[in-house]
């Protein structure tokens, strides 16, 4: 009874602000008809720039930490990719389909869905640890992905050149690059007050933001027609992540609340980025859009399931009591 209380109550206090909000992105998108471009754009290119660069400021994490996370990040998305990659021999003749599958599981939603996660479950350090998460998983979803996303569609001699271009664009990058420079210069960003009061606001918004705009592109997500193999994808991503995420947190030698971090993050839904790409290079773009629709709302409960197990202790690695 005790572990059932446990339970509902981690769903209550973390799960469900995130459904509520993403359900009142949906409803509302549903009414106005909101311009999803320009909500992903300010999420880029404004929010998510100010929070990294005001989380990376005020941090204590070291650069160790950073790049072991950094590290850990790609670990998963290539043993992920290894599992998916079997799993698409499968569909041999359906290449548009196996491309889909390996992008909507090797990839995760770790700024939308990953940083509200972070923020409500593990205040403080959480979301520091899911920064270099997110920054690692956007730059690898532009160029390991979009590699994969080119991989039936002709290349031209600026191929290289178009694949780094995305990456260039990220504005994290230099959010991130811009604050560690600041810290290891000894260079205090918070007492130009003119300067640092916006970012707060900016990154005190991502949270409440983010999440509006992923019940927008849920609201906007099409699975009409749906072909595919759907079980593999939700299996992959959603029970054969977390696992994935518990090895290696061991193999890297993590512990505490950081491990815990790394493991809850690895049960994020598929990112919606690989359902862009998947349309934007001719992948099965319906079954890609479906794995991000139902990997969000079946990611709820297997998040609260995993935030349970942590709670519990039952990862004695990854204790956070």
């Amino acid at each position: 009874m005790h572990q059932l209380m446990t339970l509902l109550v981690l769903f209550r206090d973390v799960c469900l602000p995130i459904v509520i909000l993403f359900g009142i992105g949906w409803m509302l998108d549903r009414k106005f008809h909101f311009d999803l471009r320009t909500l992903v754009r300010l999420n880029i290119y404004l929010f998510v720039p100010a929070f990294i660069f005001v989380k990376v400021t005020e941090a204590q994490l070291d650069a160790r930490t950073g790049i072991r996370i950094i590290l850990f990040t790609l670990a998963s998305i290539g043993c992920m990719g290894l599992i998916s990659s079997a799993t698409a021999r499968w569909f041999r003749d359906d290449l548009p389909t196996r491309k889909a599958l390996q992008l909507s599981t090797m990839f995760y939603n770790s700024g939308n869905y990953g940083i509200p996660l972070m923020s409500l479950a593990f205040p403080g350090i959480g979301p520091l640890v899911q920064v270099f998460v997110l920054m690692t998983m956007n730059i690898s979803t532009f160029t390991i992905g979009l590699f994969i996303a080119h991989a039936s569609v002709r290349q031209g001699a600026g191929h290289w050149r178009q694949s780094l271009g995305p990456v260039l664009r990220q504005p994290a990058i230099y959010a991130i690059t811009l604050a560690w420079v600041l810290k290891g210069l000894d260079i205090s960003v918070e007492q130009v007050v003119f300067l640092w009061r916006p970012l707060q606001y900016l990154a005190q918004g991502l949270v409440g933001f983010a999440l509006l705009t992923l019940g927008v592109q849920l609201s906007k997500t099409s699975v009409k027609g749906l072909k595919g193999p759907m079980t593999q994808s939700l299996v992959i991503r959603l029970i054969c992540g977390p696992c994935i995420g518990i090895l290696l947190t061991w193999l890297f030698g993590f512990q505490g609340k950081t491990a815990a971090i790394l493991i809850l993050g690895t049960a994020a839904p598929a990112a919606v980025n690989t359902a862009l790409l998947a349309y934007e290079f001719k992948a099965n773009s319906q079954f890609a859009a479906a794995t991000v629709l139902y990997t969000t709302l079946l990611s709820v409960l297997v998040v609260t399931l995993l935030l349970s197990i942590l709670t519990f202790g039952w990862i004695p690695w990854a204790r956070i009591d």
